[in-house]
């Protein structure tokens, strides 16, 4: 799959680096847990994939590299069942967003900055993911947080 699209690989990677370091950044402790974070995290992604991909090619073929590639990366790094549903959800909403934003914005003229804010504001209202089978809307998810307490 990365061979036969090289463009949106090195796209894909650089998305991936600018989102790992604005996510490290803003969410130190979160981002690489269950939080709200990592639902920063993997929103973001999608949009910055999105931005860079749109930047060479069709709305429609970044959209579709963007949910191949961030599927795989579930595929190739397993979790259990709610962790990738969540990472799913918060990856397709991240491509939703960039979506929204088409038609007030021609997509040669994104830039990260138009993604943060909202997204932060996002995670703020970030809802905890209980089940497989619920119902979340277009709301960033988190799973419960897990405290270690000393016996």
């Amino acid at each position: 799959m990365v061979l036969s699209h090289p463009l949106f690989s090195i796209l894909t990677f650089w998305a991936t680096v600018k989102t790992y370091a604005i996510s490290e950044k803003l969410f130190p402790i979160t981002h690489s847990t269950d939080g709200a974070g990592n639902a920063f995290r993997h929103a973001l992604w999608n949009c910055l994939i999105m931005m860079y991909c749109c930047k060479i090619s069709s709305v429609e073929k970044s959209l579709q590299w963007a949910e191949k590639i961030t599927g795989l990366h579930e595929d190739l790094f397993p979790n259990e069942p709610l962790q990738t549903k969540m990472d799913l959800h918060n990856n397709e909403i991240g491509r939703q967003y960039f979506m929204s934003l088409l038609p007030g914005i021609h997509r040669q003229f994104f830039e990260t900055s138009f993604f943060v804010d909202h997204l932060l504001e996002l995670t703020k209202k970030s809802v905890i993911l209980e089940s497989e089978g619920q119902e979340i809307g277009f709301n960033l998810v988190r799973l419960k947080e897990k405290r270690e307490t000393l016996g």
